[in-house]
């Protein structure tokens, strides 16, 4: 907290679409200060700096030894990179919420939700689909039901923009990595099971083609802790001529009832010059930021200033990470492996 001020001091680690995004909405928060942005490219930098208004830091040392002092962190980082500037901020006392996955190896995690633990700091992660209202609204029809989970299948799928041209890490990372975490974290929160085991098959050519060296498409089938299935498809390679740049599309089924949603459909689509496309609202851009990205930081937020939220956490996260991990080395070896 600033002195006097009883408001939490957040300082976003990531200066890229996600961490853009984030700084806003802290700065649009009545109950937060922003302490600046880290971002180790220099033109992103000033640029962030001519947008926001707000310190701007190559790294988190620099943002750490300077006045506003951050309370709190948002790291949005590119998927492999949350390790050591998690463990930084916790070492130096900072609440957390990370962009999923927590991270991208089983040992990461591990050492990161320890450290944590071990200071008394908070993890939060950034499980966004906790937030559309569309699945909250499943999940308590589901509770209410109480009738057992008999399977899930969940697409979640990108255009090729989103390696090739999007992020300029994309063979770090895989559609099991930026995608699955999203799907398999939800899948456990509307079921309230586990994964126990998952066998996995992936396809690699077009990427591998395009100088981006990771899987084109990943299918997983997990055994859950109720007994029910669990199916997750995700593919980096939709064509560019697709309405939305994702595709997302989930069938839930119990022994009562069957859910059919489309969330890529916004409702709305639109036929102009340049073909079909349909505009999404998850975050929408006005006076203030609004949409579900934003209710989900402004939840961490609310928790920082004393609110009792049920919050994905970093036992979570480690699980989700631990899995996905499982998904990859099935695919390695060709068999099924226990988590």
């Amino acid at each position: 907290m600033t002195a006097g001020s009883g408001r939490p001091v957040i300082g976003i680690v990531g200066g890229g679409i996600r961490g853009s995004m984030y700084a806003a909405a802290v700065r649009q928060h009545p109950g937060a200060d922003l302490a600046g942005v880290c971002e180790p490219d220099r033109n992103r930098r000033e640029g962030l700096a001519r947008e926001l208004s707000v310190p701007v830091h190559e790294d988190l040392p620099s943002m750490i030894s300077t006045t506003p002092r951050p309370t709190a962190l948002v790291i949005a980082t590119p998927d492999f990179a949350h390790r050591e500037v998690a463990l930084l901020a916790i070492q130096h006392g900072l609440d957390l919420m990370i962009e999923k996955p927590l991270a991208t190896s089983s040992a990461d995690a591990g050492e990161i939700v320890a450290a944590a633990e071990s200071a008394g700091t908070m993890i939060m992660v950034g499980f966004e689909n906790r937030w559309n209202p569309r699945f909250v609204r499943i999940r308590s029809e589901l509770a209410d039901a109480g009738s057992p989970m008999v399977n899930q299948v969940i697409n979640l799928n990108d255009t090729r923009y989103v390696p090739t041209r999007m992020l300029g890490w994309a063979g770090r990372s895989s559609p099991g990595w930026f995608l699955m975490p999203h799907t398999l974290d939800l899948a456990c929160w509307l079921s309230g099971a586990l994964p126990t085991e998952v066998y996995a098959r992936g396809r690699r050519g077009f990427l591998d083609a395009r100088q981006v060296p990771t899987w084109d498409a990943i299918t997983a089938s997990f055994a859950m802790s109720d007994g029910s299935l669990l199916v997750l498809n995700s593919q980096w390679v939709l064509p560019e001529s697709h309405p939305a740049v994702f595709d997302f599309r989930y069938e839930l089924h119990t022994e009562a009832a069957s859910y059919h949603i489309d969330i890529a459909d916004s409702g709305v689509t639109r036929y102009d010059g340049s073909g079909v496309s349909r505009p999404q609202f998850g975050m929408v851009e006005g006076p203030k930021l609004s949409g579900i990205p934003i209710d989900m930081i402004n939840s961490f937020i609310d928790s920082l200033n004393g609110d009792d939220l049920a919050l994905p956490d970093g036992r979570g996260g480690e699980l989700i990470t631990r899995a996905i991990e499982a998904v990859h080395l099935s695919i390695a070896e060709g068999r099924p492996i226990a988590i």
